[in-house]
């Protein structure tokens, strides 16, 4: 009996004669004795061309099998997006490739990776189906960002997100916060001209406008930590702590004149500092304590004095003017007898003589009875 072989419409036979191709085959039936050496291997044309254990290459030779196909070449430094009727199908990566055409419409689209940047014409719809490909970068909206390729400075690049091939060049972006910043120095230990050792909590204020020289810099964040560090000492040391303690607010601004002469090195503007506290040694807060009780107590007392100084100068004045005017002698003799008469009941007299007299003599004698 013969071998028979169907090919359907959407199928397409290659004939091999003792393992060497031949020829295509197109859609039909073919009959071979059943003695022949030949085989026939049926592929789908809606899949890629592919024949187990054969190379692409073995079959470029027959021009009526290229007609039926779209062949395909991704150099070693590209990839190449493949597109089906308009819709992606699949990232190629270097090699030769080919797609039977019969029954869709095959667009490569080829990337040079030499180029890191993904094209702007790729939908970014796709990309998660690029994934193992591609790498992305994002750039906060208070961010100023930096690309680098293998380590070289290509661009400033502004807020949004990036995206870039993984092949051969190392892509890097390095990004600046330039809104406004606080550095807080806590605890910070230093000793004033008469060797008294404290804490200062003390807080400054800046803002990065010159991103790229802040970038530039090894450890830009301890590097104004240490001129903070510096121009406090440069003050506190030079004052004892009396001064200290009396010109707490001058120190703010002496810190932030030194900061700002760094300013433009550091690419930085800085917008304002001050002291938060101020922490004494143990000991030394009693002594303070102790000093300041006895400011208070001395004050109190020199107030006292001075109050019954006031009042016995009034004494004094209201006696001098007593002794000069009879009249008012007498009116202050009628207010004394009307403090008497608000303290007794009822007065009795008998006899004569003047009424001033007898009362005051009648208040002796009550006083005498009292003892």
């Amino acid at each position: 009996m013969f071998k028979k072989v169907i090919i359907q419409a959407d199928e397409r036979g290659l004939l091999f004669d003792k393992g060497s191709y031949v020829k295509m085959l197109m859609p039909g039936t073919y009959s071979f004795m059943p003695w022949s050496k030949s085989t026939v291997v049926v592929l789908n044309i809606a899949k890629p061309f592919h024949v187990e254990g054969k190379e692409l290459t073995l079959f470029l030779h027959d021009a009526d099998l290229m007609r039926e196909l779209e062949l395909v070449r991704v150099q070693d430094h590209e990839y190449a997006l493949h597109y089906a009727d308009g819709q992606f199908v699949q990232l190629l990566k270097p090699g030769v490739y080919a797609f039977w055409n019969g029954l869709k419409k095959h667009v490569f689209m080829h990337a040079d990776i030499r180029q890191p940047e993904l094209p702007a014409e790729i939908n970014r719809s796709i990309l998660p189906r690029l994934a193992p490909y591609v790498q992305s970068f994002e750039i906060a909206s208070y961010e100023c960002g930096f690309l680098f390729y293998d380590h070289v400075l290509q661009r400033e690049v502004s807020p949004g997100k990036y995206y870039f091939w993984k092949g051969p060049v190392s892509v890097t972006v390095k990004t600046a916060d330039v809104r406004q910043q606080q550095m807080d120095l806590v605890g910070q230990e230093i000793m004033t001209e008469d060797k008294v050792t404290l804490r200062l909590n003390f807080v400054c204020q800046y803002k990065i406008i010159q991103p790229q020289r802040a970038l530039d810099m090894k450890s830009f964040d301890e590097q104004i930590h240490i001129q903070l560090q510096l121009a406090l000492r440069e003050y506190i040391g030079s004052l004892k702590l009396d001064d200290l303690l009396k010109r707490k607010e001058e120190v703010a601004s002496f810190v932030l004149s030194r900061l700002r002469e760094k300013g433009e090195a550091f690419g930085v503007q800085f917008l304002g500092a001050g002291v938060k506290d101020v922490i004494l040694p143990g000991d030394m807060k009693d002594i303070l304590n102790t000093v300041l009780l006895a400011e208070k107590k001395a004050q109190a007392n020199l107030i006292t004095r001075r109050e019954e100084t006031a009042s016995t100068r009034s004494l004094l004045n209201t006696a001098k003017l007593m002794d000069e005017n009879q009249t008012l002698y007498r009116l202050k003799e009628l207010e004394f007898l009307e403090k008497i008469c608000e303290k007794i009941g009822s007065i009795s007299f008998t006899g004569g003589g003047d009424l001033l007299e007898r009362l005051s003599s009648l208040l002796g004698e009550k006083n005498a009875a009292s003892k």
